[in-house]
C-alpha cells in the first residue's frame, strides 16, 4: 500500500471527527488533501472506507473499521519505534506538536510555550480539542504531549500534576451576589446558567448544583471559553468555571466578576500527560518541568477563585 503514515493519520482523525472538514481543521490542511487520502485508501483497498451522508458527515463502513483499526495498530508502532530511536534526546523538535483543552488556548498556552520555546527555532502547534479528542490524539501519536483536565477516565498513570482547579462563579458586576465575597450554590441557582458545553466538562459543571437539591435553567450554551464570558457580560446569568484568565490578551472585562464557592466540592487537577513512560525524550522532560514551575510561579491567585482564609474553618465545621 502506498499510503504515507501522514495519510494513515488523516484518516484515522476523519474516523474519530466523523467529519471531512473536522479532520482537515485539526491538522490544518486543505479538505482536498483529506479527500485525497481518502480516495487513495479506497482505490487501494477495492471498497469504501466512509458512508457519506449529507450534513451529517461520515460513519465507517465494516471494512473501514478494519482499515481503521490496523491504521491505529501501525501508528502505534510508529510511535513505539520513535520511542526505542530516542529520537529527541539531543534537544528540542523541529515541531513541538502539544495538544490541550480547548479553552486553555486563550487562557494560558501561548504564555507557557513561548516560555519553553525561547532560544531555539521550533514551531508550535498546538492542537485544541476536547477532554475525550485529547486522548484519541495522544493514542494516535498526533501530539507529543497533552494539557488536560483530570475530569472523565483515560489519561496515563503517569500524568503529572500541575495545578488544582476548583470551580468558582463568574457574574455580571450588576448581579447584586457579585457584591459578596463568595456564595454558595443555593444562590447561584436562582439565576440562568451560561453553559460550558464541551463533553464531560458540561456534565461535570451542571452535576455540581446537585448539593443545592436543584439545577438551574440554562440560558445560554456555548463550547467557547470567551463566549461564555461575553454571554454573562452581556446579561445572559452566571455561570461555573474553573480557571480564570492567565494569558496576556484574554484579560476579563470590567464587567465581570469572578467568585469563590464556600461548598466543598471535586477540585479538578490540571494535568500534562504523554504516553512515553519511562522512555520520555529530554525535551518533554523539560517541558513537563517548565510547566509545574509555570504554575508555581504565578501561584494559584492569578489562574484560580480561591475562598479565602477566614472561611476555611466555617467550612470545615
Amino acid at each position: 500500500m502506498n499510503l504515507t503514515l501522514r495519510q494513515l493519520r488523516y484518516l484515522v482523525l476523519v474516523a474519530e471527527t466523523g467529519s471531512i472538514s473536522a479532520a482537515a481543521r485539526a491538522c490544518r490542511i486543505a479538505q482536498s488533501s483529506i479527500l485525497a487520502a481518502v480516495g487513495q485508501a479506497e482505490g487501494e483497498m477495492g471498497s469504501g472506507l466512509f458512508e457519506r451522508r449529507p450534513s451529517k458527515g461520515v460513519t465507517l463502513t465494516p471494512a473501514g473499521e478494519r482499515f481503521i483499526a490496523s491504521a491505529r495498530r501501525l501508528l502505534s508502532a510508529e510511535a513505539e519505534f520513535e520511542r526505542t530511536m530516542d529520537k529527541y534526546t539531543s534537544g528540542m523538535p523541529p515541531v513541538l506538536k502539544i495538544g490541550c483543552f480547548e479553552p486553555f488556548g486563550a487562557l494560558f498556552m501561548p504564555e507557557l510555550l513561548h516560555r519553553f520555546v525561547a532560544g531555539y527555532d521550533t514551531e508550535i502547534q498546538l492542537f485544541e480539542g476536547e477532554q475525550p479528542q485529547l486522548l484519541t490524539w495522544l493514542e494516535t501519536n498526533m501530539v507529543d504531549a497533552i494539557v488536560a483536565y483530570d475530569i472523565g477516565p483515560g489519561l496515563p498513570a503517569d500524568a503529572v500534576t500541575l495545578a488544582h482547579v476548583p470551580a468558582h462563579a463568574l457574574l455580571h458586576a450588576d448581579d447584586p451576589l457579585a457584591q459578596k465575597e463568595c456564595l454558595n450554590l443555593a444562590e447561584l441557582v436562582t439565576r440562568p446558567l451560561v453553559l460550558l458545553d464541551l463533553p464531560q466538562t458540561s456534565g461535570y459543571l451542571v452535576t455540581l448544583f446537585d448539593l443545592a437539591g436543584q439545577r438551574p435553567q440554562i440560558s445560554f450554551r456555548t463550547r467557547g471559553y470567551d463566549t461564555v464570558r461575553a454571554a454573562v457580560a452581556s446579561g445572559f446569568g452566571m455561570s461555573i468555571l474553573n480557571m480564570r484568565p492567565i494569558g496576556l490578551g484574554s484579560p476579563d472585562s470590567d464587567r465581570l466578576v469572578r467568585r469563590p464557592l464556600i461548598e466543598i466540592l471535586p477540585t479538578p487537577r490540571l494535568m500534562i500527560a504523554d504516553r512515553y513512560g519511562g522512555a520520555k525524550p529530554v525535551f518533554l522532560r523539560r517541558f513537563t518541568e517548565l510547566a509545574r514551575d509555570f504554575f508555581a510561579e504565578i501561584g494559584p491567585e492569578r489562574y484560580a477563585v480561591a475562598l479565602p482564609d477566614r472561611y476555611h474553618s466555617l467550612v470545615a465545621n
